[in-house]
């Protein structure tokens, strides 16, 4: 009897254990108070759920949540959330319905994701109307398709404020990082690449951008229809393709871009109807093109910038320039570009400096002229030009800056000059 009573004792226990074990995510998260931690295990958790409370979930080292593939993976409809350290993967991907899904998606206020990656799904993050988060050390990886269509973005901002996006790697998603009518956040040490943009944006205003780097992207940040950006301290890297830039500005006013770095892209910054901007401690450094400017953008205030072995440092389209090539005495170092003397050593050329060019010519005739900026014909159109006297001025700069490289040579040519003039003058009135 005893032997019974422990057998049926056993096969319950067992039964019990067989019950929690199958218990699925969403129960847990059910069954948690609010405020409290829930833990989850080093294994693959299958279903869509729905954090409705204040909770804490932190994963293992190997935990997965794995979406039906019909919506998203983690919806997270209460403030204060934190999910943290787990991997995410399959999210729906139709387009025939009307949300958009993804791995996370944040309706609500005061949430932490932190160490999550995002495979397998739509967008990665999309925070919809959902203000003061903050998204740390997420990676999200696509596919890498090349169908525009075919995947969302990496962190999708939309109708959301005072966001804080802060060591984030995003990489073969559709966009990085797309903001629309997204203002006051702060994007931080993030890094896109392979995406068609790095950053999109639109209709946003008031965001802050600090040391992000954006690298082989067709683009590595396009700003449109938004004022007031601050990009400081960010790289713009290898950003290469047909009509390919480091940065777009376009119906885009009143920003600051300073402290960049603009390497090896198509064109480093191009500009069109933008006005009012600020630019000031940039790099431009072996582009293609340093600067595109159209008509349509006026009133810009370069200083204290660097150009330095592009294959233009800037071009100018489609009409008169009225834009200001220094501020408050400081101009731009134009490298090898201007051969200009500093006499009394202050860092300054003696006088204004024109950076001139012919290939506005050939661009605006022909889009196709961008495939070929590279090429030795295109430098031999430049010089032939350049004999010819057909060249047009692109930039007027009445403060030059000394190029550090040349700086020494230049001025010791300039007291040179200024020495042989002067025993010329002595001599004349020696002998007068």
């Amino acid at each position: 009897m005893k032997k019974r009573l422990l057998s049926c004792f056993l096969l319950l226990f067992c039964l019990g254990k067989d019950v929690k074990a199958e218990q699925t995510l969403q129960q847990l998260i059910d069954a948690a108070p609010a405020h409290s931690t829930v833990r989850l295990e080093d294994k693959t958790y299958v279903g869509d759920i729905v954090i409705h409370k204040p909770l804490k979930i932190i994963g293992a080292s190997h935990t997965v949540i794995k979406g039906s593939g019909r919506g998203n993976v983690v919806s997270i409809q209460s403030p204060h959330v934190v999910l943290e350290n787990v991997t995410i993967t399959n999210s729906g991907k139709s387009r025939d319905t009307q949300e958009e899904y993804a791995g996370v998606k944040v309706y609500s206020n005061y949430n932490t994701l932190k160490a999550i990656t995002i495979k397998n799904s739509f967008h990665g993050i999309y925070l919809s109307k959902a203000h003061h988060n903050r998204i740390e050390n997420v990676r999200v990886v696509g596919e890498k398709n090349g169908e525009i269509a075919g995947q969302g973005n990496g962190l999708h901002i939309y109708y959301s404020n005072f966001n804080y996006l802060v060591g984030n790697t995003i990489d073969g998603t559709r966009d990085g990082i797309f903001f629309d009518y997204s203002n006051r956040n702060v994007v931080k040490q993030n890094s896109v690449s392979h995406t068609r943009y790095g950053l999109h944006y639109m209709y946003s205003d008031d965001n802050e951008f600090y040391e992000n780097e954006f690298m082989f992207n067709t683009g590595g940040a396009a700003i449109m229809n938004s004022n007031r950006i601050i990009l400081k301290n960010n790289k713009f890297l290898l950003n290469q393709g047909m009509r390919s830039f480091g940065v777009l500005l376009q119906m885009a006013n009143h920003n600051e871009i300073m402290n960049n770095e603009f390497y090896q892209n198509q064109r480093g910054l191009y500009m069109d109807q933008s006005n009012s901007n600020f630019l000031k401690g940039n790099i431009f450094l072996q582009n293609q093109i340093g600067v595109e400017l159209w008509a349509s953008s006026q009133k810009q205030i370069f200083t204290d910038n660097r150009f330095l072995k592009n294959t233009t440092a800037v071009l100018r389209l489609g009409g008169e320039d009225s834009n200001q090539w220094s501020f408050h005495g400081v101009g731009n170092d134009w490298g090898d570009e201007a051969r200009i003397f500093d006499l009394n050593q202050d860092g300054k050329g003696e006088s204004p400096f024109k950076y001139t060019s012919s290939l506005h010519k050939i661009v605006e005739q022909n889009e196709l002229a961008y495939l070929f900026l590279n090429s030795p014909s295109i430098q031999m159109y430049e010089k032939i030009n350049e004999l010819l006297q057909a060249e047009e001025v692109m930039a007027v700069d009445r403060h030059p800056l000394m190029t550090q490289a040349g700086l020494p040579f230049l001025q010791i040519s300039g007291w040179l000059l200024l020495i042989g003039i002067g025993m010329i003058v002595v001599t004349k009135f020696q002998r007068g």
